[in-house]
């Protein structure tokens, strides 16, 4: 069958309707709306087959991004300074073990001190300042070293990670509880750091307690900011004993903003006049980032598009009939 007017596909899609038994179609109408079909052209392929691709590039190469910027602060804020200090604990112990400068090779004999002093300006007979000198070049090839073998890098990593490790064993012991609880009230007596200083013990006290850590496993719904509109949160914990004494059982419900969820308002609402939904925590984080778009599947009404569903073909874009080939 040949309808003028129309690509191949659009007749033989005519074509197949009209044989359809008890269906009435209306050729003019359907004629119609082919021909008001945007024709497909290469900038809507470009922009079209760019969307899809930063949906799919996007996701890996910010994740990657985020692991290595966090592993960037993580070796400029801890690994070097470690580094250096064990940089300089070997030139020091140089100093007083001769044998193992001479390991190392950093033994610098007479014709080295020589060249040392000519490059320093000094006279050459002049030995007052050779410690120094000796330490300086040192330091260069200790450091010259260091840079030439990257995964030495690594070292402040473990040497960091043993410190915690060995300093959470020290306070678990009795003496190691009395010595943090001085070094507390030394820090806390300082007028500007205490206070700062306490904010900050109680955010960490929060996150890594063992026994009081963040209950985040259970995500409600709770009428904020006013009656009829309802925002998704955490339940956190009980209330204080002030706000029950008024409010009777009530929880503290914490509501995070979109799309930046790690912060937000912390409400107390009765528990009569929350709703427990049955979704994750990780679905819930989602749903906040990105503005509700992303609905939980096992929350999703009936008929309610799916976006996850729209990165392939989508069967509403006269583009992707017949297939991606233009």
């Amino acid at each position: 069958m040949i309808v003028s007017g129309l690509p191949l596909r659009d007749a033989a899609f005519l074509g197949r309707l009209r044989c359809v038994p008890g269906r009435t179609v209306q050729t003019a109408t359907l004629t119609t709306m082919a021909t008001d079909k945007k024709p497909r052209t290469p900038s809507r392929h470009f922009k079209r087959f760019f969307v899809r691709g930063l949906a799919v590039v996007l996701p890996s190469a910010l994740t990657l991004w985020l692991l290595v910027k966090a592993y960037q602060w993580v070796d400029g804020a801890i690994a070097q300074p470690i580094n250096r200090g064990i940089q300089w604990c070997i030139i020091r112990l140089m100093e007083v073990w001769p044998g193992l400068a001479k390991f190392a090779d950093l033994e610098p004999g007479q014709d080295k001190l020589q060249s040392l002093r000519r490059e320093a300006g000094l006279v050459p007979g002049n030995s007052s300042s050779d410690a120094a000198l000796v330490n300086t070049w040192r330091e260069a090839h200790v450091q010259a070293w260091w840079d030439d073998h990257w995964y030495i890098h690594i070292i402040g990593l473990i040497v960091a990670i043993i410190a915690v490790f060995i300093a959470g064993r020290l306070v678990g012991g009795f003496i190691g509880r009395l010595v943090y609880r001085y070094l507390e009230r030394l820090i806390s007596s300082i007028p500007v750091v205490k206070k700062i200083y306490s904010w900050v013990k109680q955010v960490v006290d929060f996150l890594f307690s063992q026994d009081q850590g963040p209950q985040f496993s259970r995500v409600v719904a709770a009428e904020y900011p006013r009656r009829g509109i309802w925002s998704v949160g955490f339940q956190t914990g009980t209330s204080m004993q002030t706000i029950a004494g008024k409010a009777g059982d009530a929880v503290t419900v914490f509501i995070p903003s979109s799309p930046t969820p790690f912060t937000g308002y912390t409400i107390t609402v009765p528990q009569a006049d929350i709703i427990e939904l049955p979704i994750s925590v990780e679905e819930a984080i989602g749903f906040a980032v990105s503005g509700g778009v992303l609905c939980p599947p096992s929350e999703r009404q009936p008929g309610a598009p799916v976006l996850e569903e729209r990165s392939g073909e989508d069967e509403t874009d006269p583009t992707t009939t017949g297939g991606d080939t233009p």
